[in-house]
């Protein structure tokens, strides 16, 4: 019998939906977006993180000036509730992708333990 083991994927995102950490961090970005502010702060934030992560991946020396300016937004994304909140709900996701992750990726795991 063939698997299509992409049908198991795209039902595992149909599913990942409809668990209640995809929905809270639905709600918390829903939350921190009726914040103009806020969502502001929150996008150049990720801007920022972006842009280190491309200069690092390409081995690009961080200057001063980028990094005083990376702990200055974090240090402003720290100080919002809102933020705060979906950066919470963010961490609950992403536990439960690496948990899926562990478990998907356990045969190769295995394979290696002989």
């Amino acid at each position: 019998m063939a698997v299509n083991i992409y049908d198991t994927a795209n039902q595992m995102e149909e599913e990942l939906r409809e668990t209640t950490e995809y929905k809270s961090l639905v709600a918390a970005y829903a939350e921190m977006k009726k914040d103009q502010k806020a969502y502001d702060l929150f996008k150049d934030f990720q801007e920022v993180q972006v842009n280190l992560q491309q200069k690092q991946m390409n081995g690009e020396e961080l200057s001063d000036d980028e990094m005083a300016h990376a702990r200055e937004i974090a240090s402003q994304v720290g100080d919002v509730d809102v933020i705060k909140n979906l950066m919470d709900k963010e961490r609950g996701l992403n536990q439960l992708l690496n948990d899926i992750n562990q478990i998907i990726t356990k045969p190769v795991q295995n394979l290696y333990h002989d």
